[in-house]
């Protein structure tokens, strides 16, 4: 009983940190309007979006086509699969470039349409190219967990070595290898609820959309 009390409180505390932190709107609202944000950026951007059942039929994603995963609400364009072999049960280093841009205005911390971090080289954002992000992947089965390694920017800015999970559904539809051609380079686009994106997404309940590549390192 003192352990279900305990839960309780630590729930109650969290939702009101929750609700201080994002101007007194409750959990529920708060969703809502982030659904209402990725509505207003597939329609925006023209995005056609499939089911995961049609998507299944043969793992591919035409050109501006995403497939919505019900289970966690990302949505997924992959632009390039890769020329390796999809990867089984075990760990591996893998090496990404990414752009992570805000779908949802944030009073004092950012815009919608703002890039909160970048390491991977466009026109908008020349000076983003730096070194990859590097990340452990665990496979065990259907299952997959990742940690930053060292020097990773978003492990320093997020304060939290977890990768995010929106990052890790993609992998079991690549072929990911080690190669310095970009043309064989797995790479995607996604948009990320809150509940599969950094911690700060879940504390403040905004999605992002990222570009991201996988790359196996050592």
């Amino acid at each position: 009983m003192k352990k279900l009390h305990l839960v309780l409180m630590l729930a109650f505390v969290f939702g009101c940190f929750l609700q201080s932190c994002n101007d007194g709107k409750t959990y529920a609202e708060l969703k809502e309007e982030e659904a209402d944000a990725i509505n207003a950026f597939l329609a925006k951007n023209d995005i056609e979006v499939i089911s995961e059942e049609e998507f299944l039929r043969d793992t591919v994603t035409k050109e501006n086509q995403y497939v919505l995963f019900d289970d966690n609400g990302v949505y997924m364009n992959i632009v390039q699969r890769g020329v390796g072999e999809k990867l089984g049960d075990g760990s591996y280093e893998i090496h990404s470039r990414f752009m992570e841009i805000a779908l949802q205005d944030r009073t004092e911390l950012f815009a919608s349409g703002d890039t909160l971090l970048a390491n991977m080289h466009w026109n908008d954002y020349p000076s983003a190219q730096t070194d990859p992000e590097t990340f452990r992947l665990d496979v065990s089965g259907d299952s997959y967990s990742a940690t930053f390694m060292d020097r990773s920017k978003m492990a320093s800015y997020y304060e939290s070595s977890a990768v995010p999970s929106g990052w890790l559904v993609p992998i079991p539809f690549l072929k990911i290898s080690r190669t310095t051609e970009a043309s064989k380079v797995s790479r995607v686009k996604l948009i990320v609820p809150h509940s599969q994106g950094t911690m700060m997404a879940s504390q403040y309940v905004y999605p992002c959309f990222y570009e991201i590549t996988y790359n196996l390192g050592r």
